[in-house]
């Protein structure tokens, strides 16, 4: 009773299994967006209750130089996390289609290994 799996359900296969590794880094990637969306959150929330006229300092590389002035940074990081918003809406969106093709996938794969093991039993 060998079970013989047709070309084209074994290409479905394949094609669901690449669409678990692409799931897998797409949610990796939306991830860290979101971390470093709340970062800058955190960041900018600091930022607002830091008193006018006191030093601020930011990162360039692996040294800290004194910015110009609290508004400046804050710009800048305003700016960083409306690009990062952006991404991370693109991302879920990418992130949502791969879903419905992999359950639409799952469902054809289902079926079709369904259909063979019905005919085995006949």
């Amino acid at each position: 009773m060998d079970m013989e799996i047709p070309e084209k359900t074994q290409n479905q296969i394949m094609q669901f299994q690449q669409l678990q590794q692409q799931l897998q880094v797409i949610g990796a990637q939306r991830h860290q967006l979101e971390l470093q969306e709340h970062e800058l959150t955190r960041t900018l929330e600091e930022i607002a209750n830091i008193k006018e006229g006191a030093a601020i300092y930011r990162t360039i590389g692996s040294i800290l130089v004194k910015a110009e002035s609290k508004e400046s940074v804050e710009k800048e990081l305003k700016e960083q996390k409306e690009v990062l918003e952006i991404r991370l809406k693109t991302i879920k969106k990418q992130e949502g289609q791969l879903k419905e093709k992999y359950l639409s996938l799952q469902k054809e794969i289902s079926k079709a290994l369904g259909d063979i093991s019905g005919d085995e039993a006949s």
